[in-house]
């Protein structure tokens, strides 16, 4: 038999338990075949020594916005501003540049930036006049880090119909007002739609450029399988036709990492199927998790039933603390009423559909279990596990029901450093102990899956395994409760072989393998007995056995 590559010259960590540690390793066509003994007498195209270093399987970020995150490379961003003052000079200079812009353009007219968090200055957000003043006459959309708010300017409120009061607030949306009853300029949730849908959808000449540039950034940092969390409609999209951007990337070559895309539960429709097909909501043709290939293809629907720990909008059941500027009241909402919510799941749900619902608060984690433990009951489970995004504010009596009906959690470690401080502020001491688990998780027998909600998070799958590790923030506190701190392998295997579960994708990735994809990732050092893992540098990133990232 002749290979295609026989890999060896360093370590390797297989994260299969049959056979932890190798030597070498032996690919052909995009596969394992073997690993040492295998491969013994046996001849292949070519030898690659990597030197000494580490061998891993390829890293999976199991919940993040691959276009959102690409276009904040193409667009203006506030992200590394250290004022409010300095924010508005970004802006005023974005708006100075802005170029006229002619009718179908990427933005029409739109002055769209990214990259802003309230938490780095102390809760604030700058004024609406100071807006204003930086931004004239173009109409402002600058989304939170968290992509649960947004901030806008007197021009926009004016183009959409807001200010006239011509437009309703939709569901599961607010518009802030100060104590005058003023608008702030401040868009919570699903009221940004009333603005996005003024400058999208978003083309995919733009959109195409973005994926490239996102899944650029993700072979350098190791990532060769990745799940997109919401494409298709609502705010989380750009186009109802996103999938072709990344249809086209991967037609290209240009797709450097495997995707696993969620169609939101609104980019669902009615199916006229025949009645007794059981078909209730779905993508066209009856399409469903799981179609595609292994470059390409759907994983669950994505349904949001809160919003955001950082935006307070996550629907808890006790107040949020006093923090900044934000009074010690409120227990966030719903993104739709309850029962609208549970109707339209279940009609996905009968159609073939897993489903990846998106609980930050308790509240919403109670509503996220009762409805998946009673679809499960009634239809059985899916091939791909249904899943709670974040779970981020889990009670001791949620670990035993997400165990027991199979559910995996996706919570990000990665929010620790930059927001740990904040989220511990609005929660307090008593409820923070909760929040973002991960050994607990694992005790309990829930699958865990490493991911980074990139852009809204450092999406480095090292540091975020590091952050798995210490749980540290940015002052050097430890986030919530330190028993909930991973081991490095533990930390590891959640985005490897943990993610490869999350995802449906077990038996083909999360582990090198025979038989599973030729998917990985060549370190600088061994993250198993690292100080800082997240010092570590990828050294080279292998895609079904062929390079996509080399530093050697």
């Amino acid at each position: 038999m002749l290979l295609d590559t026989i890999l060896g010259g360093g370590r390797i960590t297989t994260m299969d338990p049959r056979h932890p540690r190798a030597r070498t390793i032996g690919f052909l066509n995009g596969r394992v075949v073997g690993l040492d003994q295998d491969l013994a007498g046996v001849r292949a195209r070519s030898y690659l020594d990597v030197g000494g270093r580490h061998v891993v399987p390829g890293f999976i970020d199991a919940h993040c916005h691959t276009a959102w995150f690409g276009l904040g490379l193409v667009e203006p961003t506030v992200n590394s501003c250290t004022s409010l003052a300095e924010v508005v000079h970004v802006l005023r200079v974005a708006a100075d540049d802005l170029a006229e812009v002619e009718t179908g353009s990427s933005s029409r007219g739109w002055l769209v930036v990214s990259g802003f968090d309230h938490d780095r200055f102390g809760g604030r957000f700058p004024p609406l006049s100071d807006l204003d003043d930086a931004t004239g006459d173009h109409p402002l959309f600058m989304r939170h880090v968290s992509g649960h708010l947004a901030v806008v300017n007197t021009a926009a409120l004016r183009r959409t119909g807001v200010l006239s009061g011509s437009v309703a607030v939709p569901v599961g949306g607010r518009l802030a007002k100060d104590r005058t009853g003023a608008l702030t300029g401040v868009v919570e949730e699903t009221a940004q739609n009333l603005f996005q849908g003024a400058f999208q959808p978003r083309p995919l000449s733009l959109l195409g450029p973005a994926v490239r540039a996102a899944t650029g950034v993700y072979a350098q940092q190791g990532i060769t399988s990745f799940t997109d969390a919401g494409v298709g409609a609502g705010w989380i999209s750009q186009s109802p036709v996103e999938v072709a951007a990344f249809q086209q990337a991967a037609d290209d070559g240009a797709l450097l990492s495997r995707a696993q895309l969620m169609p939101t539960l609104d980019a669902l429709t009615p199916l006229d199927a025949h009645p007794a097909d059981g078909f209730g909501r779905g993508l066209g043709l009856g399409v469903r998790t799981g179609f595609g290939s292994e470059m390409l293809s759907f994983g669950p629907v994505k349904v949001f039933l809160d919003g955001s720990l950082l935006a307070r909008t996550a629907a808890v059941h006790d107040p949020y603390c006093a923090h900044g500027d934000a009074p010690g009241s409120g227990t966030g909402y719903f993104q739709e009423d309850p029962e609208r919510l549970r109707s339209a799941i279940e009609d996905a749900y009968r159609s073939g559909w897993a489903v990846a619902a998106h609980a930050i608060g308790d509240r919403a984690v109670d509503l996220a279990l009762d409805v998946l433990e009673d679809l499960q009951r009634r239809w059985g489970r899916r091939v791909c596990p249904n899943r709670v995004e974040h779970a981020t504010l889990t009670r001791p009596e949620h670990l035993g029901r997400l165990a027991a009906a199979g559910v995996a959690v996706t919570p990000q470690a990665s929010f620790f450093r930059d927001s740990g401080e904040a989220m511990s502020a609005s929660l307090g001491p008593e409820r923070v102990r909760w929040a973002y688990r991960a050994a607990s998780f694992l005790a309990a027998g829930i699958t865990v899956a490493g991911s980074s909600d990139r852009p809204v998070a450092d999406g480095d799958p090292l540091r975020g395994m590091q952050a798995f590790v210490d749980r540290r923030t940015s002052r050097g506190t430890v986030f919530g409760a330190p028993a909930e701190r991973l081991t490095p392998f533990q930390a590891l295997a959640a985005y490897t072989s943990g993610a490869a579960a999350a995802t449906g994708a077990g038996r083909h990735k999360g582990s090198l393998t025979p038989g599973k994809l030729a998917d990985a990732v060549i370190l600088s050092g061994d993250p198993l007995n690292s100080p800082d893992i997240g010092a570590l540098s990828v050294e080279g990133t292998l895609l079904g056995g062929e390079v996509v990232h080399w530093r050697l």
